[in-house]
């Protein structure tokens, strides 16, 4: 007997969706660095930005025609998100509603599709929040202390999660949590289980925020779980099976934070190779010192590479094939490309890339972020090692 043939994989050479690019752009225009310095010093959330995206559709990218979005592969979205950073904007609010995607459309019931998508398509709703990082179990998700049990037809939820962004501005929150001991069964991965929990009914209702004053203006908080009743049906496939369903939407999050990861990555480099041909110091362009050349040369060539393994990551997750390696490898390539260009372009504006006007600053603290979250460099050098190269579990 043959096996089957696995789906064929095309990986584009040039960037895609150059009309999606076009729209995004015209709307960041609307949106220059003084709107989001005004954000940054108030702490608040872009509520404008997301509107207008969500009202070009944008936001709606992968959710299926049939539910009111545009049905689009996750390249489309990578697309989108890679304009925002690479314009100067942020996606931080709202690239969740992307990578969430995977679980609820891979895995959640027909009832749970038209209850949810055609509202959040048209910006009714917000799917914003991400509930696995808790305070004591960091990055091993398989350990995390947040419990679940089934009474009758609801479940009791009571634990905590950590850095929840946009929890405060979300109306639902895909939430993971341990439905069965993590003594009681065969593999770390099992007994977690996800549930889509409306976040209108829960505050004050046994959840709580608390907001955390960070680095960056993500709206990130604390999430405080004490016997929050969860009805039945929010729960999303199997009980005990969450882990997998979960992967999908970790996948597709490295993968859309890669994509964010390569517009900075080319916001600094146009920005700093733009000054360099126009500052001139000792009777020079700064431009014409390859002191100054070759880190922005190097990012670029940085960027060529993990641009490569981000479209193939993409393509991959299209075709419903295993993504995991290319997945992390994408998003450890793309983040560090956007660090070592960030630098350059700190280095090349000097003492004015610390001034706000510039908008450096910001997009450098920004893009920092990515090489801590959503998962660490160290974890993904660790996945390689292990489940590529085949190395001894080293955690």
């Amino acid at each position: 007997m043959t096996e089957p043939t696995a789906t064929p994989v095309a990986i584009p050479i040039d960037p895609e969706w150059q009309e999606i690019r076009e729209g995004v752009r015209r709307i960041c225009e609307d949106f220059p660095n003084g709107y989001w310095v005004k954000l940054d010093h108030e702490a608040a959330y872009p509520a404008e930005f997301v509107d207008a995206l969500t009202a070009a559709g944008y936001l709606a990218a992968l959710i299926p025609e049939a539910y009111g979005g545009a049905g689009l592969p996750l390249s489309a979205a990578c697309a989108v998100l890679e304009t925002i950073h690479e314009q100067g904007c942020n996606a931080g609010a709202c690239h969740a509603q992307m990578y969430t995607m995977g679980t609820l459309l891979r895995h959640g019931s027909e009832a749970q599709k038209r209850k949810y998508l055609p509202a959040i398509a048209s910006g009714a709703l917000r799917l914003q929040a991400f509930g696995v990082t808790e305070p004591t179990t960091g990055s091993d998700t398989t350990q995390l202390k947040t419990r679940a049990e089934r009474k009758g037809d609801r479940y009791i939820v009571t634990g905590q999660k950590v850095w929840t962004s946009r929890a405060m501005q979300s109306d639902l929150m895909l939430l993971l949590a341990r439905t069965a001991p993590a003594d009681r069964v065969r593999k770390r991965s099992q007994g977690l289980s996800v549930f889509l929990v409306d976040l209108r009914e829960a505050k004050g209702r046994g959840l709580e925020l608390e907001k955390i004053d960070a680095m960056i203006n993500h709206n990130t908080c604390e999430v405080f779980i004490d016997n929050l009743e969860v009805p039945a049906e929010s729960l999303i496939g199997e009980e005990g099976h969450g882990f997998r369903y979960i992967v999908d939407s970790m996948n597709a999050e490295r993968i859309l934070i890669a994509a964010e990861c390569l517009g900075d990555a080319r916001y600094f480099i146009r920005r700093a190779a733009e000054y360099a041909r126009e500052r001139v110091v000792f009777g020079r362009p700064i431009g014409q010192n390859q002191g100054i050349q070759f880190p922005i040369a190097r990012a670029h060539a940085e960027t060529a590479a993990a641009e490569l393994v981000v479209a193939k990551a993409a393509a991959l997750f299209a075709a419903e094939r295993d993504c995991g390696a290319e997945a992390n490898m994408g998003k450890l390539l793309a983040s560090e490309a956007a660090w070592h260009a960030a630098e350059a372009c700190m280095q090349t504006f000097g003492g004015f890339a610390f001034a706000r006007e510039y908008g450096i600053e910001r997009k450098w603290r920004e893009t920092r972020l990515y090489q801590t979250a959503p998962i660490s460099t160290n974890l993904i050098l660790a996945y390689v090692a292990q489940h590529v190269l085949g190395l001894p579990r080293s955690y």
